[in-house]
């Protein structure tokens, strides 16, 4: 079967995040194997690995599901990206035609070609305010100055400004015994002007391989895109995730929906042997 690395939210190869995307022609059981699923991703060892398989329903094209090399996950952002970004690239969905994704726990998502890049209908997931857990700040070690947590059981944390977001150096061990999908780091950006209103980073050292931290993150931008539309008084906004490799997110805040928006490359296409 046919299997893409994806990179999404990325401009150019080797940026943004890659995902591994596997299109299923849902012709055998194994495919459907949510264990098989997981060997794959384990397999692939990308953060996520989309698993893209044609549905006959009035309400949706493909069913889609995510998975870490550990867990199968309720919303990946940039994995639907590259999902899209893959059918569209391999002719399997014609450009002009929206692609309506049905997943398990997130409800149909549906992405459409948005000039150069894709736009991505995701339900808004905003932070409530919350006692920040004991020991954050040292794990992160620096001053938090606002938390938070969503339905995705995700803790935001606010710091003073984009240099201390850029400059973290955490403790991943310390922030994978607090209980949270994984923790956001945000900060409003610095100065005026430039390509981004705000900045952030996530860490999911229960989720993730390797040093825990996600390079572009789409499901923490269904958080973010509500928190600074509040701060910042306007529905759209451009976020910058500031890892190692990087990458910029546009966000539309609509009601209780976040349309995220960014540019995907594939950097490898070829088959799956089972």
């Amino acid at each position: 079967m046919r299997m893409l690395v994806v990179d999404a939210f990325a401009d150019r190869p080797f940026t943004g995040n890659p995902a591994g995307v596997c299109l299923l022609d849902g012709g055998t059981d194994q495919e459907a194997d949510p264990a098989w699923m997981q060997r794959v991703a384990a397999e692939m060892k990308h953060s996520e690995t989309a698993f893209v398989r044609p549905v006959d329903e009035p309400g949706a094209d493909f069913e889609l599901r995510w998975f870490t090399p550990l867990v199968e996950v309720a919303l990946c952002g940039h994995a639907t990206m590259a999902a899209a970004h893959a059918l569209y690239d391999t002719g399997t969905v014609p450009a002009g035609r929206p692609i309506r994704f049905r997943t398990l726990k997130s409800g149909v998502l549906t992405v459409t070609r948005d000039g150069d890049g894709l736009a991505m209908d995701f339900p808004a997931c905003p932070p409530e305010p919350a006692e920040a857990p004991e020991g954050l700040a040292a794990a992160l070690g620096a001053e938090v100055r606002w938390t938070g947590r969503n339905a995705q059981n995700d803790l935001i944390a606010e710091l003073a400004d984009e240099d201390a977001v850029r400059g973290l150096a955490p403790d991943m061990a310390a922030l994978g015994r607090i209980d949270a999908r994984g923790v956001i780091v945000t900060a409003r950006a610095a100065g005026g002007g430039g390509r981004h209103d705000f900045v952030s980073r996530f860490f999911g050292a229960r989720i993730l391989l390797g040093d825990g931290e996600d390079p572009v993150t789409g499901s923490a931008h269904c958080a973010l895109a509500p928190f600074w539309a509040e701060r910042l008084g306007r529905a759209e906004l451009t976020g910058y995730q500031a890892s190692e490799r990087g990458g910029h997110v546009r966000t539309a805040l609509r009601g209780d929906r976040v349309v995220l928006s960014g540019t995907a490359v594939t950097v490898l296409d070829g088959t799956l042997r089972v």
